[in-house]
């Protein structure tokens, strides 16, 4: 096989190491995650060291149509673009009912009543994201999806309205675990 592959597996390790500073961890739903001084972003397996590491796969996007796709490919920013210096890590678990439900009726659920694609695209280009998913690895992750996102300090107002109104939808009815990790970049 010729050719660089792109890394599929992730790996989100806070500890004393990794050029992103954790500001904040708050607990949203359900129980937090400890606060640790650094986090470090590594494609790939990362060893299980320091206060917590969490793992996801980038994959394709589930649950989009063609045409949204093409939509969010024309305005979704590269991630590590100059200026985008805070980021937020939020990793969610959903409910058994949430998995219990088909591939269709999630969709409806996502788009049709809590308008998920669209709100996201709202935020584009300001806020860059890049979603990881942990269930494929194993239903026993702490959790189901980890959604990394990127900014300019300037554009946090974006990023918090965005958040807040995919929190007040219907899907948020299924979160049973939510965590935000709030970042700045300072390589040291």
């Amino acid at each position: 096989m010729t050719g660089t592959a792109t890394p599929r597996l992730y790996s989100f390790a806070a500890g004393d190491a990794g050029p992103w500073r954790i500001t904040d961890v708050r607990a949203v739903i359900g129980e937090g995650l400890a606060l640790a001084p650094r986090l470090d972003v590594a494609a790939g397996a990362a060893e299980a060291v320091g206060t917590w590491r969490l793992r996801g796969i980038a994959s394709n996007e589930r649950y989009v149509t063609r045409p949204e796709k093409q939509q969010l490919l024309a305005l979704q920013p590269p991630l590590a673009r100059a200026g985008a210096r805070s980021a937020v890590l939020i990793p969610i678990r959903k409910s058994a009912a949430w998995w219990a439900l088909t591939q269709d009726e999630r969709r409806d659920i996502l788009e049709e009543q809590s308008h998920h694609v669209a709100l996201g695209m709202r935020a584009l280009p300001a806020v860059a994201r890049k979603l990881h998913h942990c269930r494929d690895l194993s239903e026993t992750e702490p959790f189901d999806f980890l959604t990394w996102f990127e900014f300019a300090p300037q554009d946090a107002a974006v990023f918090d309205e965005l958040t807040a109104a995919l929190r007040a939808s219907p899907e948020w009815a299924y979160v049973e675990r939510e965590v935000e990790v709030k970042l700045a970049f300072d390589p040291r």
